[in-house]
């Protein structure tokens, strides 16, 4: 199927957060903080006050009221548990520390910056060699330490002793900026003081609704989130930011509609971050490739005003079998803003290590690298102490073999050269957790022969209304243009949220369900005769309902989707120029619901990985604790001229323990591992080992 919201977003139809019009609508400018730690002295607004259109400006002293959330996932999320202009404490650089309201957007940014602010600074804690590290704290009620084996009796030391090889190796990755497409934005309408419409990109509507009403005191039924279209999420547009939580706040004050929307240079700060991160792996394995041990230790850094992970070390007892297993994840803080979900949170920077890792071993046991993947599959999650589910990872990894004309012989550093340039190959695994939650879908059959769905489920992009629409025609034996997909309206039927690759897992089931309901209202067996029913009953539609959730699967099973990366790279040595020349991704995701979206999410997170692998960076100012990156210009991404053709191959079968449909996400899959597939192609091609991310020139043109 083509994308059923293809046409809207190439002709410009298609409505964003910040696009909405209304009337009477003003502008928001946010004011940030040019220190990083300290606290501020004074704030001197009058001049900007007298600035043309201005109408308010908001600081500390005079910040509107907002009731503190429950911040617990059940009732009520907020990105930054410290609520906006809390006090006049600095935590970070670019904190927002005010807000211009006027009649134009360019009446408020100007008056933004003649606000005069006198800080008390001190310097700011950015460098990881002078932070304290502490045991991370669990996540999302799992402790984030593990210990299998004699790591768990404590007898560390023989686990790795009966090794024949044992390496250990530190890897790290950089700071990672949220750079969706779209850049975060709302209009906060109040009508009163008691119903409230809030246009925002959101990747959970009834989330946000139960948040916003919690926040200002609200009933949920008096909030509405209308995102009809999601430009680019990752994890960022999950839950209310900081800027957010101020706009419907001074909106309500003013009792105008007020729009905000972060700059680019505000988003990096603003908007959230996956955070740098250094792990050590200690590995030891038997001369025949059987693995005895595995160390795996992560850290990352918080921010002051909230607490978050990067979970690099989940995925490891998912991996590979060991008799010895050892995780843990410690961290620090910060003076800068709150990291958060990014595509593939934790298995991609633990995937970067962990891959990394098993090729280094490969080569010094002189084994092919997918052999000594295939030895030591794991069948049963080693942490869950369940098994898994429909895996096909050894499918994966043989059609891989040979789709791509992987080696027929032994290996050779600096073996393969073409033009004058060295080239490698390289591959790895690639996984992440199947993810499934509640969702409820009504389906209207209307007598003019078309058929509406109806959820407050959204597209972040993704293809949600084209598998929806598919979903639907599937089984109601219609052709898909007359299927009509109304989401992103929180004032529809709770359809979840869009994260952790879970809304079509979590959403199919359940239009499965309203599909077939509305055949059992009409007693038929297919629409065209439930139509005919229609036209002679009188009615204007027939309607059913139905959900969808997790059961007790989950307690007999380890959901999990699997995948290989094969890829080609050239180095050239003069210039240290490393381009992906071919890649090749074969992936077991369950059903696949539509091929070419199937296909395109795999190449889309890919893209992102190489960006990851090669130059995504965000570094900080050493003395301001300032993002030395501020807009779409300095912060380096994959483009077209980075990205070869990408094959992308499904194998495997439904997984029908998992849902009724068989089908798992597949969103954020396709970036795991990609980056560690790029580096252990560069080994091959220049015998140069690199383990810190991004990979950009000079780390190339280093001896080792």
């Amino acid at each position: 199927m083509n994308r059923k919201d293809g046409t809207a977003k190439v002709t410009g139809t298609a409505t964003y957060g910040a696009e909405h019009q209304i009337a009477g609508l003003v502008h928001g400018y946010l004011i940030t903080a040019n220190i990083a730690s300290g606290k501020i002295v004074s704030i001197n607004t009058e001049t900007a006050l007298k600035s043309p259109g201005v109408i308010k400006i908001i600081t500390h002293e005079n910040r509107p009221s907002i009731a503190e959330p429950t911040n617990n996932f059940m009732d009520s999320k907020i990105y930054e548990a410290r609520l906006p202009l809390s006090d006049n404490q600095i935590h970070y650089g670019g904190q927002i520390i005010g807000l211009v309201v006027a009649e134009t957007f360019e009446q408020a940014r100007h008056a933004a910056h003649l606000v005069e602010v006198e800080y008390s600074s001190q310097p700011p804690d950015i460098d990881p060699e002078q932070v304290e590290f502490s045991d991370a704290p669990s996540m999302f009620g799992e402790d984030m330490t593990f210990k299998k084996g004699e790591f768990e009796t404590g007898d560390l030391s023989d686990a790795m002793d009966q090794a024949d090889i044992h390496i250990t190796a530190t890897y790290t990755t950089a700071t990672e900026l949220q750079a969706p497409m779209e850049p975060h934005a709302i209009i906060a309408h109040w009508e009163g003081n008691n119903a409230l419409t809030v246009y925002e990109p959101s990747q959970w509507v009834v989330g946000s609704q139960q948040t916003y009403a919690e926040l200002f005191d609200l009933s949920k039924e008096q909030v509405r989130i209308i995102t009809p279209f999601i430009g680019g999420g990752f994890g960022s547009k999950a839950f209310p930011w900081s800027h957010a939580i101020l706009c419907v706040a001074v909106a309500r004050e003013l009792q105008r509609p007020l729009k905000v929307v972060l700059s680019r240079r505000q988003m990096t700060a603003n908007a959230g971050h996956r955070s740098q991160t250094e792990q050590t792996l200690s590995i030891g394995v038997k001369n025949d490739g059987t693995l005895l041990a595995i160390d795996h230790l992560a850290k990352s850094f918080t921010s002051p005003v909230d607490v978050f992970t990067e979970p690099c070390t989940g995925i490891t007892p998912a991996m590979y079998r060991a008799d010895n297993l050892r995780t843990r994840q410690e961290l620090a803080v910060f003076n800068v803003g709150v990291p958060t979900f990014m595509r593939a949170p934790g298995e991609n920077p633990g995937l970067w290590a962990l891959e990394s890792a098993m090729d280094e071993l490969a080569w010094a046991l002189d084994i092919d690298p997918v052999e000594l993947r295939l030895k030591n599959e794991t069948h049963q999650h080693q942490q869950k102490n369940l098994p898994f589910s429909a895996k096909a990872f050894s499918e994966c990894l043989r059609v891989g073999v040979k789709e791509f004309g992987w080696f027929q012989e032994p290996r050779q550093v600096r073996s393969m050269s073409r033009d004058g340039q060295q080239i490698g190959w390289g591959m790895s695994a690639s996984t992440f957790p199947a993810l499934r939650g509640m969702a409820t879908v009504t389906v209207r059959l209307l007598a003019d022969g078309s058929a509406e769905v109806l959820t407050s489920a959204n597209d972040m992009g993704t293809g949600c209304y084209t598998i929806v629409a598919g979903t639907a025609s599937e089984i109601l034996q219609l052709p898909v243009e007359q299927i009509q997909v109304k989401i992103g309206d929180s004032s529809l039927p709770n359809g979840g949220m869009a994260g952790g690759s879970q809304m079509t897992a979590t959403l199919v089931p359940a239009v499965m369900s309203a599909c077939q309901e509305v055949l059992k209202q009409a007693q038929k067996s297919t629409a065209i005769e439930a139509l005919e029913y229609l036209k002679t009953s009188g009615q204007e539609a027939i309607e059913g309902t139905a959900s969808s959730s997790p059961g007790e699967e989950g307690q007999k099973w380890a959901f999990q989707s699997w995948g290989a990366h094969f890829c080609e790279v050239s180095v050239d040595e003069e210039i240290a120029r490393l381009r992906v020349k071919r890649w090749l991704s074969v992936m077991n995701v369950g059903r696949v619901m539509n091929p070419k979206t199937a296909a395109s999410q795999v190449r889309g997170a890919i893209i992102m990985g190489i960006g990851h692998a090669l130059m995504e960076n965000c570094d900080f100012d050493p003395y301001l604790g300032l993002p030395t990156v501020y807009d779409l210009a300095t912060y380096h991404y994959a483009t077209h001229a980075d990205v070869p053709r990408i094959e992308v191959i499904f194998v495997g079968e439904p997984d029908y323990n998992f849902n009724p449909a068989g089908v798992r996400g597949l969103g954020e899959i396709g970036i795991t591992g990609v980056s560690a597939a790029i580096a252990n192609a560069v080994y091959h091609a220049t015998g140069k080992r690199i383990r810190d991310l991004p990979m950009t020139p000079d780390k190339l043109m280093i001896n080792n």
